[in-house]
């Protein structure tokens, strides 16, 4: 009896967390990783140390995988389209890809079709941005087309004098994306997952909630989401994945813009299993990391009803308490009804290293859930001793 391989390129907690299901399915799964410490490598049973920017080092690890995939989407276009013609199945394609590489890419994409993009324009100097923000209201968003992430790659041009100043980001890369500064609500995600078959589905829409650009939680579904606003928010990602031709899982990151259009823009696209997805792991019927698996190896697809009526999300960072297990009886004793994901991370300070999650009812309430999963989140960032009330009491306007 002969099981598919599925080799991931990178370790990071991605890839890291499809290995349980992996596991479940009893599928074999091997890591190309930066590094013999990084976060993946514990978790699996064979993993190779190895540079993903060599052509070389993939064709090598691609020996004996029934299909590639990422932990994250900074491999080489060239390279994935060398793989290809050796005959190596990369999924999702590189021609998909290209779309989470590069945000100049993606948002002529999203123009031709036909769905809620922000004003935004190639700009190759000072001269340009400004003549942009002039056209269209300061302040304008820049952004470093390939790389950037959790908030790295991006800057808030208030006016013409502060674009005058950006001659170092030209200087590193150029054109560059400049965006008009969308007036949002909130930001949300629509996660959906697809197959080479063709079959799509989608979770529900949930909420993002930023701090410092980084993702700090998720409530799902969001709260007071109007009903036709989630139904186009899944139906876009359905359509931009299959219009990509895109497999395993993406997540569409979005602006919520009531008033303005369908009432959501689309910000960004991640090709990938997506820390605004963590949730499905325990709120879902079938949770992302799994259905990346089952789609890149064209299986088909499990239901992706929520498990609850309230799925709530909480990353946490590293903090002061640099021995995570001594908080565990804590922080397990404090809130039984919440789920704790380590990713296995050496602690640093602002450093994420794991999240929780947990779900609940109506009654509970969204205020609740958050209160219990940031009370955990704190005790395992701080220790029990040191627990910050505005942890244990985040409501953000929801009931």
């Amino acid at each position: 009896m002969t099981f598919p391989v599925i080799g991931v390129v990178g370790g990071g907690q991605l890839a890291r967390m499809m290995a349980p299901a992996a596991v479940a399915l009893g599928i074999e799964l091997r890591v190309l990783a930066e590094a013999p410490d990084v976060s993946a490598v514990s978790a699996v049973a064979h993993s190779t140390v190895g540079d993903y920017t060599d052509l070389a080092t993939l064709k090598t690890f691609a020996q004996g995988c029934t299909v590639l995939t990422f932990d994250h989407e900074h491999v080489p276009n060239e390279h994935l389209e060398a793989l290809l013609a050796d005959g190596v199945n990369v999924q999702p394609r590189p021609q998909a890809l290209i779309h989470a590489q590069d945000k100049l890419v993606m948002r002529a994409a999203i123009d031709e079709l036909g769905l809620p993009n922000p004003v935004w324009a190639a700009v190759a100097n000072p001269a340009e941005l400004a003549a942009f923000g002039t056209a269209h209201g300061w302040p304008v968003v820049l952004k470093m087309p390939r790389g950037g992430y959790d908030g790295k790659g991006v800057r808030i041009i208030d006016d013409a004098e502060a674009a005058a100043t950006t001659s170092d980001w030209f200087a590193a890369a150029s054109p560059l994306l400049a965006e008009e500064k969308v007036d949002f609500r909130r930001e949300l995600s629509a996660m959906v997952a697809r197959n080479p078959s063709g079959d799509a589905k989608a979770w529900p829409v949930a909420e993002s909630i930023q701090v410092a650009g980084v993702c700090d939680e998720v409530i799902a579904p969001a709260p007071g989401l109007e009903t036709a606003v989630a139904i186009a928010a899944e139906e876009a990602a359905v359509r931009i994945a299959t219009a990509f031709d895109v497999t395993g899982v993406m997540a569409a990151e979005l602006f919520e813009t009531p008033g303005r259009g369908v009432g959501f823009m689309i910000n960004e696209l991640a090709m990938r299993p997506h820390n605004t997805g963590h949730w499905t792991m325990d709120g879902a019927v079938t949770g992302q990391f799994e259905q990346h698996l089952r789609a890149v190896l064209d299986l088909p697809l499990g239901a992706t009803d929520a498990l609850a009526p309230i799925a709530v999300m909480k990353n946490f960072l590293g903090g002061a308490n640099e021995d995570l297990f001594a908080a565990y009886p804590a922080a397990l004793a404090a809130e039984p009804t919440v789920k704790i994901h380590n990713y296995a991370k050496s602690v640093r300070p602002g450093r994420k290293i794991g999240h929780v999650n947990v779900l609940g009812t109506q009654d509970d309430g969204v205020g609740e859930l958050r209160r219990r999963a940031g009370l955990v989140a704190s005790i395992l960032r701080d220790g029990p001793s040191h627990v910050h009330p505005d942890d244990t009491n985040t409501t953000n306007g929801h009931d």
